[in-house]
């Protein structure tokens, strides 16, 4: 069986403080029971700076400066640990600044619904024609037209006609509706929705530039992040996936969007892998932009500790998929692991049926897997709220469930979990930490022979949509390419020997003759 390969990955960031003041829901449901209340008062004495947030060491572990491994060897709390010579560049991808995004907001909006103030786009237009990624970006030239305002756009935040954009305290944009009385269509949910679309274009063009892959050679977009787009006949009906594809150039592209909450993304990498296992595309992108909504979900527990508003970062993040080519490592599509609906809710039974049961089809023990990437929150934002380190619970379940089958030593636990496991380096973004922001760390370490194989493991919460009571998980292995290119059945020194047989039979019949 030839099994499709991870080819490249790519991660951006978004520090967003505007946001997290006047969108995520902590804040607005606070401004709604409270608009005088402790927490919104003192919250913005508690924001941190561009800089700080660049050289906070996860994030530089997001977008590939650093390794997982190295959180390790750097005492917490690691916000009063900043990394020295940190910058926003980093291998898998890009930190960027909220001023930035904002006038990438309205690059990406197709229906006119942005306006900013003359003077801040005239600003952010000069950034964005500079910037060595974003610089040729299809309509550019929007940042050139219909600046708006402030008393205008102050009066239609003030009639509830618009979603405010603040940068550095000042209101220098809004988001207006799209339609006078379509809730789908809400200047609230075209905010969000406008957000995760500008946060996947970001982290699209990144895979393109960071990589070999070709805008035109995308065959199909999967996107994956917990929006929804539609109107009142179809809240959900979706398309990003195309609608960012067509702001990156992918003209031979369709695609669709995944949802599962915080599994999306899991069950994403699957479906791409059985397209171009399958032959039916080529050139798959799974991708996913950030929550405005996730913005500060945490940050009363931050605020009453007197750290900083942690959870100021929008994730979003590419990752390209493709047919076998016998170098980059492969999605092990007959080992995948699934919460069936019946598989029960215990997180042995839950552990059992997306980590155990799939390892059991590839015929591996738990501890012969090098590493496991499930949910990869940071701990230093869920552990103030009293969520603990989420990561480190995940693996001690997974080695808990090893001894259990006699696979570990009750007495090596602790040391398989410290061998197998990595610190937490995501931001709270629900589906962003789950599983898929090591694949690009684990894509760099098994070509560098550093790890054989490891697992990644998104899990959801399905009960959140109020339709069930059920649990989601699904998970797959990436493994060390054995060499075999797609449809051969040969390894690379047999391809090579069978041609130049080949050639000198050719050789002594032309001889022959």
């Amino acid at each position: 069986m030839s099994f499709p390969v991870v080819k490249g990955a790519a991660y951006a960031l978004i520090q967003t403080n505007g946001m997290l003041i006047h969108h995520g829901t902590t804040q607005t449901s606070e401004r709604r029971k409270n608009p005088a209340s402790e927490h919104l008062q003192k919250l913005p004495e508690h924001l941190r700076s561009f800089e700080d947030a660049v050289s906070y060491a996860p994030n530089q572990i997001y977008i590939g400066n650093m390794t997982p491994d190295d959180l390790k060897g750097i005492s917490r709390p690691w916000y009063q640990a900043p990394v020295a010579g940190a910058t926003r560049d980093g291998k898998y991808g890009e930190i960027m600044p909220e001023d930035e995004f904002l006038g990438l907001m309205k690059i990406v909006d197709a229906f006119d619904l942005v306006v900013l103030e003359e003077q801040f786009q005239a600003a952010v237009k000069e950034k964005i024609s500079g910037h060595p990624i974003l610089g040729d970006i299809k309509d550019l030239d929007k940042l050139s037209r219909n600046p708006g305002r402030a008393e205008e756009i102050k009066k239609l935040v003030e009639g509830h006609l618009a979603q405010p954009m603040y940068f550095e305290g000042k209101l220098v944009g809004c988001v207006k509706k799209a339609h006078e009385f379509d809730e789908a269509l809400s200047d609230h949910v075209m905010f969000e929705n406008l957000v995760g679309k500008a946060s996947s274009v970001f982290a699209l063009k990144l895979l393109l530039a960071k990589t070999d892959l070709q805008a035109a050679e995308v065959e199909y977009i999967i996107e994956c992040s917990e929006e929804a787009c539609g109107d009142m006949n179809q809240r959900g009906g979706g398309n990003f996936a195309k609608s960012v594809g067509e702001m990156c150039g992918c003209v031979n592209a369709t695609g669709s969007d995944t949802r599962s909450f915080c599994a999306g993304p899991a069950h994403a990498m699957v479906e791409a892998a059985a397209l171009a296992q399958s032959g039916i595309y080529k050139n798959v992108v799974v991708l996913a932009g950030g929550a405005s909504a996730k913005l500060g979900m945490n940050s009363k527990d931050h605020v009453k500790k007197g750290m900083p508003a942690l959870e100021d970062m929008l994730g979003a993040f590419a990752i390209h998929i493709a047919e076998n080519d016998g170098v980059n490592p492969v999605i092990r599509t007959d080992g995948v692991g699934r919460h069936r609906i019946g598989s029960g809710a215990s997180p042995q039974a839950v552990m059992t049926a997306i980590v155990a049961d799939p390892l059991d089809k590839l015929g591996y023990k738990i501890p012969e897997v090098d590493r496991y990437s499930p949910e990869m929150q940071n701990p230093e934002i869920t552990e103030p709220a009293g969520a603990g380190d989420v990561p480190l619970a995940n693996y001690k379940m997974i080695g808990a469930l090893a001894v259990k089958r006699g696979e570990l030593d009750k007495a090596d636990m602790l040391k398989a979990v410290d061998s197998f496991g990595m610190p937490g380096f995501a931001p709270t973004q629900g589906h962003i930490p789950s599983g898929v922001p090591f694949i690009g760390h684990a894509r760099d370490m098994i070509l560098a022979g550093k790890i054989n194989k490891a697992m990644i493991i998104g899990k959801g919460s399905l009960f959140l949509g109020r339709l069930t009571n059920l649990f989601d998980g699904v998970s797959f292995v990436l493994e060390k390419n054995s060499g075999v290119a797609r449809d051969t059945g040969f390894n690379k020194e047999e391809v090579r020997a069978m041609i130049g047989e080949a050639m000198r039979d050719f050789a002594k019949t032309f001889r022959a003759e």
